[in-house]
């Protein structure tokens, strides 16, 4: 049996120019958003056509299937909920209490 090192994943927000929000998952912040900045054929198509400005927030889990679970959760939002949950993190759980286990995940601070 291979023995797999666990890996943290990072579910995150993206601000765009238009001031829209995109919602993604990756296990390196820092190369994903240099990723959607270069708009190239490795970032995400709806960023390539609503330019990335920066990362707003972050979360943190070393489960890919719990990270995937979030993304998901956090798409399906209105974009005045992903609005609150930026200024006021701890409204994930309020807005997700019913289909995630919040303290399975470690908000990210993110450098402004």
């Amino acid at each position: 049996m291979i023995n797999k090192k666990n890996k943290d994943y990072y579910i995150y927000i993206i601000r765009c120019e238009d001031n829209s929000l995109y919602t993604g998952i990756t296990t390196d912040l820092e190369r994903r958003m240099k990723e959607h900045l270069e708009r190239g054929k490795r970032g995400a198509k709806y960023t390539s056509s609503h330019i990335a400005k920066e990362m707003e927030i972050a979360w943190k889990t070393n489960n890919k299937k719990k990270a995937s679970k979030l993304e998901y959760h956090i798409k399906t939002l209105k974009k005045f909920e992903k609005e609150e949950i930026i200024k006021h993190p701890k409204k994930l759980e309020q807005l997700l209490s019913n289909k995630i286990e919040y303290k399975e995940y470690l908000h990210i601070k993110i450098k402004s």
